[in-house]
């Protein structure tokens, strides 16, 4: 058995993220991150493992993690915290 989301997951995930798209990171899980709440970055894509590939503002090309890491479409204040 395989952690990696459905085709279906993945093509939603690239309908509703698709490249251009701007985001803003809620919270991430990951220690070794320079991110913080509240930088933001354009989505490049999504991978076929389903994490949305970005450039973040400051620089980093690491990428969000849906399910695990939040985050928000940029200037959204009703879409859903992912």
């Amino acid at each position: 058995m395989n952690n990696f989301p459905s085709k279906e997951t993945v093509e939603r995930l690239r309908r509703e993220y698709p490249a251009g798209t701007r985001v803003e990171l809620i919270t991430m899980d990951d220690p070794y991150s320079m991110l913080k709440p509240g930088d933001r970055a354009t989505v490049r894509g999504v991978d076929d493992a389903g994490n949305l590939l970005c450039k973040w503002d400051c620089g980093s090309t690491l990428s969000l993690i849906p399910g695990i890491d939040r985050f928000r479409i940029a200037g959204a204040f009703t879409k859903k915290i992912r």
